[in-house]
């Protein structure tokens, strides 16, 4: 079950592969995350020492349950994969001149995960290509409809 999804990384890159990671989190961040106040818009990660980190993720403290902390809602959070996914990764991304993209954020079990994408970015002409695509098929649908209401 999806909790917040980056729509802007499907707009801006084409994702090749995609990866689960889990996310070490601080109790106020997790029910904040269940409240639905995340965003990953202007969130990416980056590998430092052979591990993953998730930076410009933005979580919205709650009023009720961070009282007794000081929030920081842009912290740097380390994300937890296997060693040869990891290094897979690294591979990919420093070869390949791929980038690691967060997709979207969900539960797996009871557990907050985030969903990873290796991706390589959109030129210009590529965007506009699938707007116009999304375009036409909204436009089949909406030409569909009218002939199954009028027959």
């Amino acid at each position: 079950m999806s909790i917040i999804d980056n729509k802007k990384a499907f707009h801006d890159y084409f994702i090749e592969e995609r990866f689960e990671a889990g996310l070490v989190l601080l109790g106020w961040e997790a029910k904040a995350i269940r409240a639905g106040r995340a965003q990953l818009k202007e969130a990416y990660v980056v590998i430092r020492r052979a591990e993953l980190y998730l930076i410009g993720a933005h979580i919205s403290p709650l009023s009720s349950t961070s009282t007794h902390v000081t929030a920081d809602p842009v912290r740097t959070r380390k994300l937890l994969l296997h060693a040869a996914e990891i290094g897979k990764l690294i591979g990919k991304v420093e070869r390949s001149g791929y980038a690691l993209v967060p997709l979207n954020l969900h539960y797996s079990r009871g557990r907050i995960k985030l969903d990873l994408g290796l991706a390589k970015g959109k030129k210009q002409h590529d965007k506009r290509a699938t707007e116009k695509e999304k375009e036409w098929n909204r436009e089949k649908q909406r030409i569909l409809r009218e002939v199954v209401r009028t027959s």
